[in-house]
């Protein structure tokens, strides 16, 4: 048996769990939420023993020295020393064109890590801090990275490329790499299961602080909605999706904008905290609820944004089988998935109004008997995916 520590470092997030493979037993997991803000959680449950605080979460580095206090601590934790994990999982956002595949990590590895930076600068950051601050704490462990970016390298040329000079992509590497892959190819896997179709064709919606859209043709990505770095496509908490790039020049020309405060306009304020002062979902949807119109108008535009990237996949796949939703929105919003979900009966999409009101935490059917479309909430579990990646290339070196 050997414990594996997954370590998701998000924009906002750390989500860990400590696995003991190859039996896929979770010993302890839990979330630290609302990093960088004013008021952050800490939740963390081992076998019996459930807890939540609320704490200041100052950045990634507090957080993780958090979670590695609560799994060493004597009434709750479940081990007693660093020895007790050999292996730890990070989750990396981009990996750029070095990395197709989970590797062991090394210095090289973190300066290539750290070179993506600018392509994903709300995310890769916190991962090498991830990184770095497991090193101090587990010296003897081996570091392990598993890219976002790698379940999309079945991308055909004809969507990940640009319409731009050749040379873009040929000597530079410009072109759509696809996020959120280690969730996509997990609920992609579980749809599957059910589906049972030899040719499928499913839209996978990851809905949290960071949103992406997959098309996934017989298990194989064709198609993201995010593409070389992760601020385009669906409306986020704090990224803006698609633009214009008409806007960006005219905000650097014309409104005397720097590139760089444009590209932190777009990072950090703007998407849902852009369009309400709010980024978290839980917060806009209350106040829409009580009659805030700037809300209300927020969640129109991130349903209409979704239903169009429905089209469009369900269009380049000629049909569609099933419709995923996951994330923190995705699997708790049954507010954004009605809103979704409306007035699309034209591709066989008919969601159960009861089903979907019910909160809960497995794996769902939210569609209607007669619905050609399969409408399924699948809860992410990105943790275990990296897990299995993490057990199958240690036990092999």
């Amino acid at each position: 048996m050997k414990n594996i520590l997954v370590i998701n470092s998000g924009s906002s997030s750390l989500k860990f769990q400590l696995i003991q493979m190859p039996n896929e037993e979770v010993l302890a997991s839990g979330l630290v939420e609302r990093i960088g803000l004013e008021s952050g959680m800490v939740h963390y449950k081992s076998g019996a023993h459930s807890t939540s605080k609320e704490m200041q979460v100052k950045d990634h580095a507090v957080a993780l020295k958090e979670v590695t206090k609560l799994l060493m601590d004597e009434e709750k934790g479940v081990i007693k020393n660093a020895h007790e994990i050999p292996a730890i999982g990070h989750r990396v956002v981009h990996g750029g064109d070095a990395f197709s595949d989970t590797i062991v990590i090394d210095d090289k590895v973190k300066e290539s890590i750290k070179s993506l930076f600018s392509l994903a600068p709300l995310h890769n950051p916190p991962n090498l801090k991830g990184i770095e601050v497991a090193e101090e704490v587990f010296p003897q462990a081996t570091q392990v990275a598993v890219f976002d970016t790698a379940f999309h390298q079945t991308i055909p040329l004809e969507a990940k490329k640009y319409a731009i000079p050749n040379e873009f992509y040929d000597k530079h590497k410009i072109q759509v790499y696809g996020f959120h892959g280690t969730s996509h190819k997990y609920v992609s896997k579980k749809a599957l299961e059910q589906l049972q179709k030899e040719n499928s064709k499913i839209v996978s919606i990851h809905l949290g602080n960071g949103c992406s859209m997959a098309a996934i043709q017989n298990g194989k990505s064709i198609d993201h909605s995010l593409g070389f770095a992760p601020v385009n496509g669906l409306i986020m908490g704090t990224r803006s999706g698609d633009i214009d790039q008409s806007v960006i020049f005219y905000m650097i020309e014309q409104l005397g904008y720097s590139a760089k405060e444009v590209s932190d306009i777009l990072h950090h304020n703007s998407g849902m905290y852009g369009l309400t002062g709010y980024s978290d979902l839980r917060d806009i949807e209350k106040e829409a609820e009580n009659g805030n119109r700037e809300c209300q108008l927020a969640l129109k535009m991130n349903a209409y944004r979704i239903k169009k990237y429905i089209g469009a996949y369900a269009a380049i796949m000629n049909g569609l089988d099933a419709l995923i939703f996951t994330a923190g929105i995705g699997e708790n919003s049954d507010v954004v998935r009605e809103m979704v979900c409306t007035d699309l009966e034209y591709l066989g999409v008919e969601l159960n109004q009861e089903e979907n009101k019910i909160r809960a935490k497995h794996q769902r059917l939210i569609s209607k008997e007669s619905s050609k479309v399969k409408i399924f909430v699948i809860p992410t579990n990105e943790e275990l995916e990296i897990a299995q990646q993490v057990f199958s290339l240690t036990e092999r070196n």
